[in-house]
């Protein structure tokens, strides 16, 4: 009898264990949701930062992780939609001069490649001056409006150079490297696009 009282009760107090566990385990685990999941307010502000873009579903993706900070700044937003340009620009620019590396394309894709990169770093530095200008921005009229004339020029360069860099593949787009290229070249263009929707949405309503 006495062993059974012992079994059942290491039964019991092992049960005991395992559920006090799970109670403990549920809210963190709700916890961690909450921290990984955007609020409703938060994606409220990306929503509507991004209805200026062209490609919104793609905004909201990558301009979601500045919601909580940028709120209803359209100053904040522009900065933002350029950094991530910079970023995306920068990323796609290594997978560049890493597949030209390899060097396993022809001459034509070769010599598209290389044109590419050269257009990517034009890309790169436009919209590292826009992030500067943008950094600095003057609270006076006049001044501002210099300033933002300047960034939507650059930006709107970087936007070109991207194109010029498709347009170099449109005769070689034989390959899985090559439509790879592209798909990433067509994103980052995408990207730049609706940085330059935020850009001149913050120029035409003063800061």
């Amino acid at each position: 009898m006495l062993y059974i009282y012992m079994y059942t009760f290491i039964i019991t107090m092992s049960s005991l264990h395992s559920f006090l566990l799970t109670m403990m385990i549920i809210p963190l685990s709700s916890t961690l949701l909450l921290m990984a999941s955007p609020s409703h307010a938060d994606q409220t502000y990306v929503r509507e930062a991004c209805n200026v873009t062209r490609y919104r579903d793609l905004c909201i993706r990558y301009l979601s992780p500045y919601s909580n900070s940028a709120k209803r700044s359209h100053h904040k937003w522009a900065q933002a939609a350029v950094a991530v340009t910079m970023e995306e620009a920068k990323r796609t620019g290594k997978l560049l001069n890493i597949i030209r590396a390899r060097g396993r394309m022809r001459r034509r894709q070769m010599a598209a490649l290389s044109d590419c990169l050269e257009c990517f770093e034009e890309t790169m530095d436009n919209a590292a001056r826009s992030a500067e200008e943008l950094r600095r921005l003057s609270s006076e009229k006049s001044t501002f409006e210099v300033q933002m004339g300047n960034v939507e020029t650059w930006m709107s360069a970087a936007l070109t150079f991207e194109d010029t860099c498709l347009d170099g593949f449109d005769e070689v787009r034989k390959g899985k490297v090559v439509k790879q290229l592209r798909r990433e070249v067509v994103k980052v263009s995408c990207i730049t696009s609706n940085a330059l929707a935020l850009v001149a949405k913050l120029a035409s309503v003063g800061g």
